[in-house]
């Protein structure tokens, strides 16, 4: 005879019903009863809006049976089936599904909660030492397979750390945005889990989640990979189906020295690069330009998910999910793939630093201060309106450690540049006295957010050999490219914000009033060794009224773009690697607009496009001469032959390979040519002019040297031998040996 079910508390079922219980799974599924009670256990269903439920069984020896519930209360639904024994008596929980039906439509799905949880006892352990360094794999939507008696079931489990949280609940397509998922939490990790059998790619779903205040907030999950393309706000459900075809470049790459080699980055903004193309159809075009171009990278703007396109994607909502914008997530793949397949190195914008205050994201996620610091004066960004993230939490530390192992290992990227470090290390930074609280010595320095880079620094190189780690710091902090193991941040590389500012305040002045500030170029010098620098004429140069690099050049139109090519004749031969903004490359005239495309019209003027051939004359050059790079992070690479002609607005310097080969650069920052300039050689025999930056070609005026430059025997700027140059107006010259 079949036992009735066990009475269960009323208040309990309601409980279960609104998902404000930890364990909806102690009630819900299937439940062997006690051992007298003979072989049968209870299955009870969540439908509160049923008019009927029959509980399926199915078994493996003969067709299924099927078993009608009687509502319990509060939509709780119940029902005592036989199960199966072993020989010895070991009784097993049905295989079953469940037919609901809501006047004449019936639907038949089959039981989150008969499950086991998908995430370990290891897994629940690191993430509560903040140490799962793999963590998109067990929080987040992933597909999930459990075997079945009649065969594998495929579906999707759901997990979110939302430790403060009553209750938990699932939503979305799958359940037509009804609350009858409600999920269960896993122990003291503050985890909260499920799985839904059938769920598949494509569903779209959020979490609801009921705060200490009993308010309930629907959330995008922090861990999805993929979301609606916004202003929409859900998360939705992705597998990668990706085939990689860079197997030869991820090889180089593991046994290369990242910051060794030549590095000449373009800088994009992928959506107003060229706008209406999604991301494959940017593997074909960016790849293409890039590579004719000459570039080694590219760097990629925010790619991560972001609700405002204005802020350029720096205020993060989804740190795991490429941005639908432009495509799915495998299209991204197949993105960084093409670029990598051309040789092509891809750098993405990484915004640890902060996140923006909406509702629907990071911010209070489950009721309170959880991913950012419960101090506003610690945990919000004035200059920003944003939120910054509680560095000390082990929980969100690793949230973000494992976020930059995840572009590493699941998109292939080869390098970070970490957005705003400087907010990040000093407690004061952006605050007014009083506005901010110092660290436990008393000082102004962030230890946990220090903590937390070298953290994300040393992982990253320890996973992912051969990527690079690069900070945008404006400060003086030291040690930012120091290892982590000698008490430095542990980065590779550094942005050059000096250099930067001082070179583009000296351009813009006009020629005549440039010798006063010729300490402005050289300076940089003084510091170019003290850690591993980026040159960056970035995003931010350009906009804002800053106006372009073009527009930050006096004079007439013939001369803004001799003193762009000068310029960046400057840059490409300074210590350190080069990154230069899209756009810069063939002086467009106007500021950047996110909201419009480059002024691709401008290379139907020779000028324009002279400049963007002398940038790929430049990078081919680059490349091809180690003594432009080889040596970029140490002083005996460089030397100067005339630091001091402020009067003519020249510099001169030799830059040297690990082998001694020598190459000689001069830059002329005055409106009129010098003929006959004299310069010491750092070595005799003879030179040409391998790249002139004021050549025909690239609408210059012809001032060039030709043919071949012999070496004197005079004795000038300290060196036993010189030579006499034609110097172009505005313009810069490399000389190699031949």
């Amino acid at each position: 005879m079949t036992p009735d079910p066990p009475i269960v508390d009323p208040e309990l079922l309601t409980a279960v019903a609104q998902g404000t219980t930890h364990d909806p799974h102690a009630l819900l599924g299937p439940h062997l009863l006690a051992p007298q009670d003979g072989a049968f256990a209870v299955v009870r269903a969540l439908r509160p809006l049923a008019d009927e439920v029959v509980i399926v069984v199915t078994r493996p020896d003969g067709p299924p049976t099927e078993h009608t519930a009687r509502h319990e209360a509060a939509g709780v639904w119940s029902v005592v089936v036989p199960v199966g024994a072993d020989d010895d008596g070991t009784r097993h929980a049905p295989d079953y599904r469940v037919r609901s039906r809501y006047g004449d439509e019936s639907t038949t799905t089959d039981d989150p909660y008969r499950f086991l949880p998908s995430l370990g006892e290891m897994d629940l352990h690191l993430i509560g030492e903040g140490r799962h360094e793999t963590l998109w794999q067990v929080l987040g939507a992933n597909r999930q397979v459990y075997p079945g008696s009649g065969g594998d079931i495929t579906g999707t489990s759901f997990a979110v750390w939302a430790p403060n949280a009553r209750g938990v609940r699932l939503v979305g397509d799958h359940n037509r945005w009804t609350p009858v998922h409600p999920m269960r939490s896993l122990g003291s990790s503050g985890v909260w889990e499920i799985f839904v059998p059938d769920v598949g790619v494509g569903t779209r779903y959020k979490y609801e989640v009921c705060g200490p205040d009993g308010v309930w907030r629907a959330k995008a999950d922090p861990v999805a990979k993929a979301s609606e393309t916004p202003p929409a706000t859900a998360s939705v459900v992705t597998h990668s189906e990706h085939v990689w075809a860079d197997e030869e470049w991820m090889s180089r790459r593991a046994s290369s020295e990242p910051h060794g080699g030549p590095i000449s980055v373009y800088e994009v903004h992928l959506a107003s690069w060229r706008p209406g193309l999604g991301y494959r159809e940017l593997a074909e075009e960016l790849t293409d330009y890039v590579t004719e171009q000459g570039f080694t990278h590219v760097e990629l703007m925010p790619v991560a998910e972001h609700p405002f396109g204005g802020s350029w994607g720096y205020q993060v909502t989804g740190y795991y999910a490429p941005t639908a914008r432009l495509g799915s997530p495998d299209d991204f793949r197949y993105l960084v793939d093409r670029l990598h397949q051309a040789g092509i190195g891809v750098i993405l914008d990484w915004v640890p630093a902060h996140f923006p205050r909406d509702e629907f994201a990071l911010a209070r996620f489950d009721g309170t201060s959880l991913y950012e610091h419960a101090d506003p004066r610690r945990g919000e960004q004035p200059d920003w309106g944003t939120l910054v993230f509680d560095f000390g939490r082990r929980e969100v530390r690793n949230f973000l450690v494992a976020n930059a192992t995840y572009w590493f290992e699941e998109f292939h990227a080869d390098g970070l540049r970490v957005d705003a470090v400087a907010s990040m290390l000093y407690l004061d930074y952006s605050r007014e006295e009083g506005g901010w609280a110092s660290n436990v010595h008393g000082g102004r320095e962030n230890l946990e957010a220090i903590s937390f880079l070298q953290e994300a620094n040393a992982t990253a190189y320890r996973r992912s050999p051969g990527v690079m780690m690069i900070a945008e710091e404006s400060t003086a902090f030291p040690g930012v490219t120091r290892p982590t193991d000698s008490g430095g941040l542990g980065f590779g590389l550094k942005w050059n914000m000096g250099w930067m500012n001082d070179s583009l305040r000296y351009v813009a002045k006009d020629p005549m009033y440039r010798s006063h500030h010729h300490g402005e170029l050289t300076f940089s010098l003084v510091y170019a060794f003290s850690e591993q620098y980026v040159l960056p004429i970035s995003h931010d140069e350009v906009v804002h009224g800053k106006g372009s690099l073009l527009h930050k050049m006096p004079g007439d139109r013939w001369q803004q773009l001799a003193g762009v090519r000068a310029f960046l004749t400057y840059q490409w031969t300074h210590p350190g690697k080069q990154l230069l903004f899209m756009g810069s490359e063939f002086a467009q005239e106007a500021e950047w607009n996110e909201g419009r495309g480059l002024d691709w019209w401008h290379l139907d003027d020779p000028g324009h496009t002279g400049v963007q051939r002398a940038v790929r004359d430049l990078n081919a050059l680059y490349r091809a001469t180690p003594a432009l790079w080889e040596r970029d992070f140490d002083g005996s690479g460089f030397e100067w032959i005339e630091a001091d002609d402020a009067a003519r607005n020249v510099l001169a310097y030799a830059r040297r390979a690990a082998d001694g080969t020598a190459v000689v650069v001069v830059v002329n920052f005055a409106g009129v040519p010098h003929e006959g300039y004299r310069i010491g050689l750092p070595d005799g025999g003879t030179w040409v002019e391998a790249f002139g930056s004021d050549a025909l070609e690239y609408g210059g005026s012809g001032v060039v040297n030709t043919g071949e430059l012999t070496a004197e025997d005079v004795p000038w700027h300290g060196r036993q031998h010189s030579v006499a140059l034609r110097v172009p107006p505005m313009g810069g010259l490399v000389l190699v040996r031949r």
